[in-house]
């Protein structure tokens, strides 16, 4: 439980630098920080979590296929669910 917590703060904050690179026009910085985000997310162990939070994981895979400004909005929506997720962890 513990490291899902870790794990979906480290998750927030590359989904917050994915955002701050597409905000920036740094699509290479938002890039490399999508497969860091991509890879963390499947580190998370899902049979503990609550079904919003898995269908939020799971959406993070199509952030790239969106427009720039879109995908920045919503890494930054996922960034704070996430965030907020893992301070509900013990």
């Amino acid at each position: 439980m513990n490291n899902n917590k870790q794990l979906l703060g480290a998750l927030s904050l590359d989904l917050k630098r994915v955002a701050n690179g597409y905000f920036r026009g740094s699509d290479a910085m938002a890039e490399r920080f999508f497969q860091e985000a991509l890879k963390r997310r499947n580190e998370v162990d899902q049979k503990n979590l609550k079904p919003y939070l898995i269908k939020f994981l799971k959406d993070i895979e199509n952030l790239n296929k969106k427009e720039k400004e879109r995908a920045a909005e919503d890494a930054l929506l996922y960034s704070t669910i996430f965030q907020n997720a893992s301070t509900k962890f013990s």
